[in-house]
């Protein structure tokens, strides 16, 4: 009977050190795409207002078109790519935070 009970015990402790993995993980990953959200918020912020800039200067009607296409472009361009970082980045952190679960499922499975 006793027997039962430390395994018991050791399953629920093993249990708990996969999951506090597994959380870890996750919470480093979030922290990380929530710094690239910032730094890419900044960015576009910083590029949004030089197209402002420039778009004011411009001294002609087709210079103003060719400025507005170009932030466009950019931006459109930058908006792609940082999606595609940070769909990377979701699949980088359900792939790390299911390895602890990994090899307790092997455990279960022997």
């Amino acid at each position: 009977m006793m027997n039962n009970f430390d395994d018991l015990q050791k399953l629920g402790k093993d249990n708990m050190d996969v999951m506090m993995q597994s959380f870890g993980t996750v919470t480093k990953g979030f922290q990380a795409i929530a710094s690239e959200v910032a730094d890419y918020q900044k960015k576009s912020f910083e590029e949004g207002s030089a197209a402002v800039e420039k778009f004011a200067a411009a001294k002609s009607l087709d210079k103003a078109f060719e400025v507005q296409s170009d932030y466009a472009k950019s931006a459109y361009e930058g908006f792609v790519g940082e999606v595609t970082k940070l769909g990377e980045m979701f699949s980088d952190i359900a792939r790390e935070a299911y390895k602890p679960y990994e090899s307790a499922f092997a455990k279960v499975a022997k």
